[in-house]
C-alpha cells in the first residue's frame, strides 16, 4: 500500500487527461507546474484536438501513449470522468487522481458513481484520490498533479514541510501563510470526497519523507483512524510533529462538511480525545498552523514547561505572567544563586526575580539582555524563556539584543520567543531566526503548544494485558440489560458495587431489608425503564420494613401500568460518598470503544463536565483528564474536606476500558451513574448502572 501511495508522489510518469494549452485552465495547470519546478519525469498530455500541448506531444487517448503512467490526472467531468477512471483502471495506472466535483458531496446519485469509480479501482489495484480535489503536488519531485493558483500567487520553495488536507482550499491557505514566513513546503496535497485515499494514508506516506520534519493536516472527517494512527506513531517514532485542524466542531460546520466534502462529522470530543491519544496537536485554523511552524522546525523539545519572563517594562513583566497563566504555563522559581548571579548585572532597582524587569536601563546598557540570559540559564528550573519587548527604537542596540539572544538559544538549545509590536524592532530578531510575534499572547501561546505537545509525543504508551471475555446474559439484541444484571456484570470483572437483593413480594422485600439493614434504597427494576427516577421508581433512604414492603407494592402496581416488563424492585444498601462521579462508556462507530469519565448525578447531562478517553489508557492519564474538569478544585479537598479518591475512580475507569474493548463489540454502550468516591483511601462505589447490548 505505501508502495503505491509513494508512487503517486514520486511517479515516474504522468498523464493529463484532459490536458490544454492554456495555463490559466485547471488542464494546462498541471504541465506548466511541472516544466516550472523541475520535474524528471515523462509528462503525457491527453487531448485529442491537439497536437501539441505546452510544448509535449499530445495523445488522442490514454491508450496511445508509449507506457503506462505511474499516475493519471483526470481533468474531464461529468460521465467523462468515470469512464476516464474505468480506462485507467483497465490500462493497468497505479494511481488516479480525480478532479472533476459532483460526486459523493451531492447526493445519492452523485455517491453511487462515486462508489462505482472506487470498485473499479479496487478491483484493479489502482489507487483513487479525490474526486473533487485540487490534486497532489510535491515540490521535492516537481511531481505537481494539481491546479492550485496559490502556486502562482506565492511561489513554491522547497521544505521541510508538509500539508495533507481533505480541502484544496485549505491546504492552499495553509501553503501560502507558510511561504508568507518564509518557510518552504514539500507537500500540498488534497485528498477531496476521499472516496478510496484519505488524509490518513498519504500523512503515512508524507511522514516516511526523511526530510519533513512538520506534517500539517486538515480533516473535516477521519473515516479511517487506524490509518491516521499508523501515521502518528511513525512519526511519533521519528519525533515529527503533526498539528491537526479538524473542523466541524459546530452543528453548523457538521452539515457544512457534509455538504464540502460529503463526509459525516465525528463527534467533537472524541475527536479530541483520539488526537491526544495519538500525540497529534489539535489547533482551529491554518493561522494557528503557521504561527507555529518555525518554532517545531528549530527543533524546540522543552523538558518542562517553566517559563522565564523577562522585559524592559515593569507592565509587560504583569501581562507576560498572566499570559503564562492563561496558557498553563508556571514562572520558573528561579533559585537564590540566579537571582544573585541576575542581580549582579542589573542597576540596584531592577527585579531579579521572575518575571525579570531589567527596567529603562536597557537604554543605557544594550548588553543586558545578554547578561542576563546565561545568568538564568543554568538554573534547572527555567525551561522556556520569553522577552517581551513593548518598546525601543532611537538609543536602544536592537541588532545587540538580536545577536544576544540568538547566541543564547544556540548554546543552550532553550525555546526563546519574543515579542515585538513594533516592525523595526521584530525584523532584526526575525532575521537571526528567532520565533519572534507581535504580542505576548501569541508568544507565550507558541511556547506553550510546543511544551504541552512534546509532553504529549513523549508519553510512554500504554499496553493493557490480555482484555478480558465478557459474555453478556441471553437476550435480544439492542435492549437494556436490567440493573440487576448489569451490576453482576460489572462485579464479575472486579467493579466495587453495592449490596443488593432482587425481590418479587411485599414478603422478600423485608427480608431484603432485614438482611441489608437500614437506611436501604428500593428502585424498580425494568429493563425498559432505564431511568427509573424520571418515572418516580425510585425511594432513598427507607428506614423500616414495612415503608420497603409499600414501595415493593406501589412500584410494581406502577411497573404494570406503564405496561413495561417487570423484574422485580431492588432493595439496596444506602451508601454515601464525598462526591458522585459518572463513568460511562461506548462503542463508537468510527472510533471503537470510547471511555467518559466526569461529574456524575441527576444533572450530568446538563453540565456536560467530563473528559473522555481512548483505549489503552492508564490510571495516570484517568487522573490528569480529571484535572481538566470544571470541578478538579475539589479533587482535593476545599473549605476542610479530604481530597477524593481519585487513585480508585481511575482504577474503576480503566477497568471499564477493558470491559468494553473485551466484549469485542457486544456492548454497546455502559453507564454507570452515580459512582461514589469516599475520600483519599476509601475507595469508589458503583450504585447504578446500566449496561446495553449493541444492535444486530
Amino acid at each position: 500500500m505505501l508502495d503505491l501511495l509513494t508512487s503517486a508522489l514520486n511517479p515516474r510518469s504522468v498523464a493529463i487527461i484532459g490536458a490544454s494549452d492554456n495555463i490559466h485552465k485547471i488542464g494546462g495547470r498541471p504541465i506548466y507546474y511541472m516544466q516550472r519546478h523541475g520535474y524528471q519525469g515523462a509528462v503525457y498530455p491527453i487531448n485529442p484536438t491537439r497536437e501539441v500541448i505546452q510544448g509535449h506531444k499530445s495523445y488522442a487517448s490514454l491508450a496511445a501513449l508509449p507506457e503506462v503512467p505511474d499516475l493519471a490526472l483526470v481533468v474531464v467531468g461529468g460521465d467523462k470522468t468515470v469512464a476516464a477512471v474505468e480506462e485507467c483502471a483497465a490500462r493497468g495506472v497505479k494511481s488516479a487522481v480525480v478532479i472533476a466535483s459532483g460526486f459523493g458531496e451531492t447526493g445519492p446519485e452523485g455517491l453511487e458513481q462515486q462508489r462505482h469509480m472506487v470498485a473499479k479501482a479496487r478491483a484493479a489495484g489502482m489507487r483513487l484520490y479525490g474526486p473533487n480535489t485540487q490534486g497532489l503536488a510535491n515540490f521535492g519531485t516537481g511531481a505537481i498533479a494539481g491546479f492550485s493558483t496559490m502556486f502562482i500567487e506565492v511561489p513554491p520553495m522547497d521544505g521541510p514541510i508538509g500539508i495533507v488536507s481533505q480541502s484544496g482550499g485549505m491546504s492552499a491557505m495553509a501553503y501560502g501563510l507558510l511561504r508568507g514566513r518564509g518557510l518552504g513546503v514539500r507537500h500540498v496535497h488534497a485528498t477531496g470526497n476521499e472516496a478510496d485515499v484519505t488524509v490518513g494514508e498519504l500523512a503515512l506516506a508524507v511522514a516516511h519523507d526523511p526530510d519533513v520534519r512538520l506534517l500539517l493536516l486538515y480533516l473535516e472527517s477521519i473515516a479511517n483512524p487506524e490509518m491516521l494512527a499508523a501515521a502518528a506513531a511513525h512519526a511519533r517514532a521519528r519525533d515529527l510533529p503533526i498539528i491537526a485542524i479538524k473542523a466541524g466542531r459546530s452543528a453548523g460546520g457538521q452539515k457544512a462538511a457534509s455538504s464540502h466534502t460529503g463526509s459525516l462529522a465525528n463527534e467533537d470530543r472524541t475527536v479530541d480525545a483520539f488526537f491526544r491519544h495519538h500525540g497529534i496537536w489539535r489547533v482551529r485554523d491554518p493561522h494557528e498552523q503557521a504561527r507555529a511552524a518555525q518554532a517545531y522546525l528549530k527543533g524546540w523539545r522543552p523538558e518542562g514547561r517553566r517559563l522565564v519572563v523577562i522585559s524592559n517594562s515593569g507592565a509587560s513583566c504583569v501581562m507576560g505572567a498572566d499570559a503564562a497563566d492563561d496558557e498553563g504555563l508556571p514562572l520558573a522559581e528561579l533559585s537564590p544563586e540566579t537571582q544573585r548571579n541576575v542581580a549582579a548585572q542589573l542597576p540596584g532597582f531592577a527585579t531579579a526575580s521572575n518575571p525579570i524587569d531589567i527596567t529603562a536601563a536597557l537604554l543605557s546598557d544594550s548588553g543586558l539582555f545578554g547578561k542576563v540570559l546565561p545568568a538564568v540559564a543554568q538554573d534547572p528550573a527555567a525551561d522556556l524563556f520569553f522577552l517581551n519587548i513593548p518598546v525601543a527604537g532611537a538609543g536602544y542596540d536592537v541588532q545587540a539584543f538580536a545577536r544576544d539572544a540568538a547566541a543564547f538559544e544556540a548554546a543552550t538549545g532553550k525555546p526563546v520567543a519574543v515579542a515585538a509590536w513594533q516592525e523595526s524592532v521584530a525584523e532584526p530578531f526575525r532575521a537571526q531566526g528567532i520565533a519572534t510575534f507581535p504580542n505576548e499572547g501569541e508568544a507565550v501561546g507558541v511556547l506553550a503548544q510546543v511544551a504541552q505537545h512534546t509532553e504529549l509525543m513523549r508519553r510512554a504508551r500504554v499496553a493493557w494485558p490480555a482484555l478480558p471475555d465478557v459474555p453478556l446474559p441471553p437476550g435480544q439484541d439492542g435492549g437494556f440489560l436490567n440493573e440487576v444484571d448489569s451490576l453482576a456484570l460489572l462485579a464479575q470483572h472486579g467493579v466495587p458495587t453495592v449490596p443488593l437483593r432482587l425481590v418479587r413480594s411485599a414478603q422478600e422485600a423485608r427480608e431484603a431489608f432485614g438482611a441489608i439493614g437500614a437506611p436501604v434504597v428500593v428502585k424498580a427494576c425494568s429493563p425498559e425503564v432505564p431511568h427509573k427516577s424520571e418515572h418516580g421508581l425510585v425511594a432513598l433512604n427507607v428506614a423500616s420494613a414495612d415503608e420497603a414492603a409499600a414501595l415493593f407494592e406501589r412500584f410494581w402496581l406502577k411497573m404494570g401500568d406503564m405496561g413495561v416488563a417487570r423484574d422485580g424492585v431492588i432493595v439496596a444498601a444506602m451508601r454515601r460518598g464525598r462526591h458522585e462521579f459518572m463513568i460511562g462508556a461506548r462503542q463508537d462507530p468510527v472510533f471503537g470503544p470510547v471511555v467518559v469519565v466526569g461529574d456524575g448525578g441527576k444533572n450530568v447531562e446538563a453540565m456536560k463536565d467530563c473528559a473522555v478517553l481512548l483505549p489503552p489508557f492508564s490510571a495516570h492519564e484517568v487522573a490528569q483528564a480529571l484535572r481538566t474538569l470544571r470541578i478538579a478544585p475539589l479533587l482535593d479537598g476545599v473549605r476542610g474536606d479530604p481530597p477524593l479518591d481519585i487513585a480508585a475512580l481511575s482504577a474503576l475507569a480503566v477497568t471499564i476500558g477493558q470491559v468494553i474493548a473485551g466484549a469485542r463489540g457486544s456492548i454497546a454502550s455502559l453507564d454507570l451513574n452515580p459512582v461514589l468516591v469516599g475520600a483519599a483511601g476509601e475507595g469508589a462505589i458503583v450504585v447504578d448502572a446500566l449496561v446495553e447490548r449493541a444492535g444486530a
